[in-house]
């Protein structure tokens, strides 16, 4: 495993991040696919295992479950001071008022159940899962500087959102003297471009990390084009963010594959991992090749020709992911 620093900070994460949101109740959220602590516990030690250190999960993934079963296989197979453990806050965890949103109230009572969830006094990055527009910025970066001053948060980080809303953010918090956020996780893989119009540039110019996330387009860069999956089948976010021009570049990750010999989700991670301004796509695992298809990705170098057949084709898309 390889690893470097998170964006202008000094702290070194994992090329690689094990995406949480597999792990969590069926039965309790809206991710019918996901798996229970038996099955997901195996998958969270290998990943340590194998030398990944940076762990991603949600408050709202399980409701909530994702975050208990994650933080007692982390205490059980890793030293909390060698993990880089990362959650979020915005989605709605309760019926009426204040049950979701960046207000000062949520981000305080939300961040001590995750604590208490994840059984830990303190989370590494502390990431707004989108943006809330019913909410003063200042009052949510004044409310996130707090949580860093009080130690209960180590970093924080933004998700998914117009550029202008993160650069509005980072000078809200450089004009008070408050805590920026040090990384952005955005929807990015090779049929999803569009972050590379204002989003990328702007985090390359700040110095913050880019943690993609459905790095692997929802399965769909790994697998012929019309096969469907028990997630896919129940998936329909999944279902709007891709088109059926995408076609195209799958056909290309498969050709580049078959000619290497490898599974295709190592050349789709690997074009990621080649692009600059990518500190560590998030990739989700439910079966044990998943991480080693990922840990190998790492390792492969793909050559001009081949990054330009997989470029090429792409077109323009609707922004989704917000």
């Amino acid at each position: 495993m390889q690893y470097v620093k998170l964006g202008s900070t000094g702290l070194d994460v994992s090329r690689i991040c094990l995406g949480c949101m597999t792990y969590g109740l069926p039965d309790r959220g809206t991710h019918e696919w996901t798996l229970d602590e038996e099955a997901s516990r195996p998958l969270i030690r290998q990943a340590v295992e194998a030398g990944i250190n940076f762990f991603d999960t949600a408050n709202v993934y399980s409701d909530g479950t994702s975050e208990e079963i994650v933080g007692r296989a982390l205490r059980d197979f890793a030293r909390r001071d060698e993990i880089v453990l990362a959650t979020k806050v915005h989605g709605r965890m309760r019926p009426g008022p204040n049950g979701s949103g960046l207000s000062r109230k949520a981000i305080m009572t939300e961040l001590d159940q995750s604590l208490t969830r994840l059984g830990t006094d303190y989370v590494d990055l502390y990431q707004i899962h989108r943006f809330d527009p019913h909410t003063p910025i200042e009052e949510t970066m004044e409310a996130l500087h707090d949580v860093v001053k009080a130690g209960k948060v180590r970093y924080i980080g933004a998700s998914s959102m117009y550029a202008w809303q993160f650069s509005k953010a980072q000078y809200t918090a450089r004009l008070n003297g408050w805590t920026p956020f040090v990384s952005m996780q955005n929807h990015y893989n090779l049929i999803y471009r569009e972050e590379e119009r204002e989003m990328l540039p702007l985090c390359a110019d700040q110095g913050v990390g880019v943690l993609p996330w459905s790095p692997l387009a929802r399965g769909r860069l790994t697998r012929d084009w019309d096969t469907t999956t028990e997630r896919s089948a129940t998936d329909a976010f999944g279902d709007s963010l891709y088109q059926e021009g995408d076609r195209t570049i799958v056909e290309a990750v498969t050709r580049i594959a078959g000619e290497r010999g490898v599974p295709r989700a190592q050349v789709a991670l690997a074009w990621l991992l080649h692009q600059p301004t990518v500190t560590a796509p998030i990739v989700g695992a439910s079966k044990p090749g998943h991480l080693e298809d990922a840990v190998a990705a790492v390792e492969i170098r793909l050559s001009d020709k081949e990054l330009e057949e997989l470029q090429s084709p792409y077109g323009p898309h609707p922004i989704a992911g917000h």
